[in-house]
């Protein structure tokens, strides 16, 4: 198999309040933890002045020649794979959701979860994977609990027969626990940000904010530049929510150019993908669309990698057939569990933080696995390798 010495690649980020700088910095980290795990050497160059997404070039390398004469080193051949990692971040739109006040983030939140059940998205949840369907309901359920608790407090005094004066103390009352006991309490969930995601996800799936839609046009453009980058490899990576925009923005240069990528070997890796959360709200037409669009271009070939234990993806569900597209080849399933990544004491520490063990799909492992996003985005062997479980993840 020939190795990759030059590779493009385009992450499309995860719904998470990090800038291109914080989301190269974990790169970094997660990299020289896959380069101690693997044995193999590593340097992150600085991010490219004036770049827009944020990129950076990677170099990974096996043990020189003269070692290996030797029979030194740590049993890899001399090779060096150069990676320029685009960082598609969208820290803009997370901030923008996040930048309302408390009351404005829950009223957008709940509406968020109105539509949704409108459209038929829970229904879809519930049907095609009910682990995601109740991560769907558990922050609207918890602060409708809590708005429950709040207005029982509030009316404290009248169903204990006192006169209505007394709710000029037990209003106030109601309302520090609200403030400051549930609110605290809920950020141990990330109930605002989980709010903001499902509005983020009616608006990836409607297409109807002229805001979303202007910035997603400016990423495709960003995007089709990065393109242009002679390569042996193109790999597109989206984690979580940052899969859905990575179908709007391929799909958007798929529809304008529809031979944009001949010539070129490309790679679509969704991890722990979330793009049926939105594609799953009978308006989301367009994003359906855009995804078949993906699955029929000859020259891409889509990675879904999926974990077990990760109750915030669609394990074992087939994204482009439940997208309409039955007759289209199919998402590759890479099915990968965490714990096979983690020592036990570290896996034991994160296994019952659903948020973070969703992480993990880009995060540096503890141990040589099956998965590797580091490996993926910035090894040798070229990324297809890891539709084949018998595939050496490394030259040998």
């Amino acid at each position: 198999m020939k190795l990759i010495e030059k590779r493009v690649v385009l992450h499309f980020t995860g719904f998470e309040p990090l800038d291109g700088v914080a989301h190269r910095a974990r790169y970094e980290r997660s990299a020289r933890q896959s380069a101690a795990v693997w044995g193999y050497s590593l340097e992150t160059g600085a991010p490219e002045a004036g770049s827009d997404p944020l990129s950076f070039v990677v170099t990974t390398g096996g043990r020189d020649a003269d070692k290996a004469a030797a029979g030194e080193g740590t049993g890899f051949p001399s090779w060096q794979t150069k990676s320029r990692i685009h960082m598609v971040d969208h820290d803009t739109l997370v901030s923008r959701l996040r930048g309302g006040n408390t009351l404005s983030q829950i009223m957008a939140g709940f509406r968020s979860c109105a539509e949704i059940m409108l459209e038929g998205g829970m229904r879809g949840y519930f049907r095609h994977a009910w682990r995601f369907g109740l991560f769907f309901l558990f922050p609207f359920l918890l602060t409708a609990l809590a708005i429950a608790l709040t207005a029982q407090i509030a009316i404290m005094p009248y169903g204990l027969g006192f006169p209505p004066w007394h709710m000029l103390w037990s209003g106030p009352l109601a309302l520090c626990f609200f403030i400051f006991a549930f609110l605290p309490f809920s950020e141990r969930f990330h109930t605002l940000h989980l709010f903001a995601d499902w509005v983020m996800a009616v608006a990836l799936g409607r297409m109807d904010r002229t805001d979303f839609n202007d910035w997603l046009e400016d990423r495709a453009a960003a995007v089709r530049n990065a393109l242009d980058e002679e390569a042996d490899e193109y790999v597109i990576s989206s984690h979580s929510m940052g899969s859905s925009v990575a179908a709007h923005v391929i799909g958007i240069l798929l529809e304008r150019e529809p031979e944009i990528f001949r010539g070129k070997r490309v790679v679509f890796a969704t991890l722990g993908s979330a793009i049926l959360q939105c594609a799953l709200l009978s308006s989301a037409t367009q994003l359906r669309a855009r995804v078949g669009l993906i699955a029929r271009c000859p020259e891409i070939s889509w990675l879904d990698v999926q974990c077990l234990t990760d109750s915030i993806n669609f394990y074992k569900v087939p994204v482009v057939a439940i997208s309409g597209h039955a007759d289209a080849p199919p998402a590759k399933m890479i099915l990968i569990r965490v714990k096979q990544m983690l020592t036990p004491e570290h896996y034991r520490k994160i296994r019952k933080d659903q948020l973070r063990v969703h992480r993990q799909y880009v995060l540096g492992p503890d141990l040589q696995a099956s998965f590797d996003f580091t490996l993926l985005t910035s090894g040798p062997m070229p990324a297809s390798v890891f539709a084949d479980p018998d595939e050496k993840r490394m030259p040998g």
